[in-house]
């Protein structure tokens, strides 16, 4: 998947930011995963919720998680991080893991 074909496109959740990327070549969505797991969750460190979700989805082998891209998504600072998505079949997948009301 090559970045430089991609372009950042924001999406509103209840006033939170969930920043997705669309793959031209793939026609396809992909999703943060961090940006997901804070808004259902609401959790404070919605990065440590899905280290230890991701962890816990790996050991019962789930491939929603071995399949998860890393790109550079722009953060809250201003800079590019490395940061998990997928696509939207698979965060439905991780949503459905995931112990929430919202979910």
């Amino acid at each position: 998947m090559r970045e430089d074909k991609m372009h950042l496109i924001n999406k509103l959740f209840k006033n939170n930011k969930i920043r997705t990327l669309w793959n031209q070549e793939e026609e396809k969505y992909y999703i943060s995963v961090v940006d997901v797991v804070g808004v259902l969750t609401g959790s404070e460190e919605p990065r440590n919720y899905w280290k230890v979700l991701k962890h816990r989805l790996k050991k019962e082998g789930n491939e929603s998680v071995t399949n998860c891209n890393q790109l550079k998504l722009k953060s809250s600072d201003g800079k590019y991080y490395k940061t998990d998505v997928v696509d939207i079949e698979r965060m439905f997948r991780i949503i459905e893991s995931i112990p929430s009301k919202n979910a």
